[in-house]
């Protein structure tokens, strides 16, 4: 059976979701990174890079969260644009990658300098907060032209975008104020949102529990870069 490697971060909510809305059976192996579970040599041995999301099908292991939307989404033939479909194919890549090389990474560096990191930090927040914004406007223009991000049909584009899209006011800072700059992410948001397989994932996630405090433990497992600043 397929097993799914994950906690309730943004980027293993996509391939919950993902999953919902196939169907499909798979079991569900919780990795707590606040306590280092992802540095257990188990977890290891399915992800050298120690980051969830990763799934294990039969003897194939797939980890990076688009990724593996990807290799499931082809597997199943749905909610992707087949290999014939270039023209079709060829965007769904692109914004997916899009996702995983922008989305991802600077809204996680804006969540991290502006919630996390020590004083000072304003030159480094200043960088991702305006990279993060520069990133969620290019996905709201996109939206400002079409239903979903492809056009008008709902792919794994729209469930990795989701899965940011529901952090977005913690991501940013702003609050309710977000959804006055990004009206078209919150549509997109409210449209997942009513899906009943996005219901069904934060059901799914609820029904876990990891460790919340960011205590010194947790800050070791979450950022083992600091142990260099310490030595120093």
């Amino acid at each position: 059976m397929l097993k799914f490697f994950f906690n309730a971060a943004p980027n293993p909510m996509k391939i919950a979701l993902l999953l919902e809305e196939l169907g499909l059976a798979y079991e569900a192996v919780p990795v707590d990174t606040r306590k280092g579970e992802q540095f257990t040599p188990a977890f290891l041995a399915v992800n050298p890079n120690a980051k969830v999301p990763a799934i294990t099908d039969g003897d194939t292991t797939v980890f990076d969260s688009n990724a593996i939307l990807l290799y499931l989404a082809d597997r199943e033939q749905r909610f992707v644009p087949g290999i014939g479909q270039a023209k079709e194919r060829g965007a769904a890549l692109s914004w997916l990658m899009f996702i995983a090389s922008g989305i991802g990474p600077f809204s996680g560096q804006s969540v991290h300098f502006r919630h996390v990191a020590p004083e000072p930090k304003a030159y480094a927040l200043n960088r991702y907060d305006f990279e993060a914004h520069r990133h969620w406007t290019v996905l709201e223009k996109q939206l400002s032209q079409h239903t979903w991000m492809l056009g008008e049909h709902y792919s794994i584009v729209d469930m990795a975008l989701w899965g940011w899209a529901r952090m977005l006011p913690f991501v940013l800072g702003t609050g309710d104020a977000t959804w006055t700059q990004y009206p078209q992410i919150k549509r997109l948001l409210d449209s997942v949102n009513a899906r009943p397989a996005a219901q069904r994932a934060e059901a799914f996630k609820a029904s876990y529990t990891f460790k919340t405090e960011m205590d010194a433990e947790a800050k070791k497992f979450m950022f083992p870069q600091n142990e260099r600043l310490q030595a120093s």
